[in-house]
């Protein structure tokens, strides 16, 4: 039976939001080498896409946090997700920045969020969790209340999940890197001797050289 994970996966696949490359690995900003790159942000250039996400992410805000009182959007890649998130749902939108502006007011928090707000986070994706609860803190310092994270992917790095659980932040995704693998190795895309060192990789990125 196909899942939801399955057939999201499938999608990001086909619209080459998802790449795999065990033998041709990429670099990531922060260095390490991975033979897997995820951009999600390519959704937003498929109109019908864009709407399986936007739909998709609103019900797992409705069936698992339905005392939200606003959105936030992680910048830059959830900006649009967590915007379309909140004006299907009638909330408060905002998306909070990686730092504070340089100029101006300094934001840090770009929109507005009223003290004791109940708030679900958007984000594209999870790698090592940092960004993403970066901008719960960002959330939680101004007076609000941090109910759940919802994200179209995780790679599910062990260290992503155990930053998840020390900041009490539930997290809901679309789809993640297990249904990623076993669709690309379904339709050929990657081949069975791809996926063990597709493994290796995950078990430890930040020391893997392909």
């Amino acid at each position: 039976m196909n899942t939801l994970k399955n057939i999201f996966a499938a999608k990001l696949l086909d619209v080459k939001a998802i790449k795999l490359q065990p033998t041709n690995p990429f670099t990531w900003a922060s260095g390490w080498k991975s033979p897997f790159y995820c951009d999600n942000r390519k959704t937003l250039s498929y109109p019908d896409l864009r709407c399986f996400v936007k739909i998709e992410l609103v019900r797992l805000v409705m069936e698992n946090f339905p005392q939200v009182d606003a959105i936030a959007g992680v910048a830059t890649g959830a900006i649009a997700q967590g915007a379309l998130v909140a004006d299907t749902l009638g909330l408060p939108f905002v998306y909070v920045r990686s730092k504070p502006k340089d100029h101006g007011l300094e934001n840090l928090i770009e929109g507005e969020l009223k003290p004791g707000m109940k708030v679900v986070v958007v984000e594209d994706l999870i790698s090592t969790g940092g960004s993403s609860l970066k901008a719960v803190d960002a959330i939680r310092s101004n007076g609000c209340t941090v109910i759940g994270m919802v994200a179209s992917y995780t790679y599910g790095f062990d260290v992503a999940k155990q930053a998840f659980e020390q900041a009490g932040v539930e997290l809901i995704t679309l789809t993640d890197y297990e249904s990623v693998v076993a669709e690309a190795l379904k339709t050929g895309y990657i081949q069975p001797s791809d996926v063990q060192l597709l493994h290796d990789w995950r078990k430890d990125p930040a020391h893997w050289n392909g």
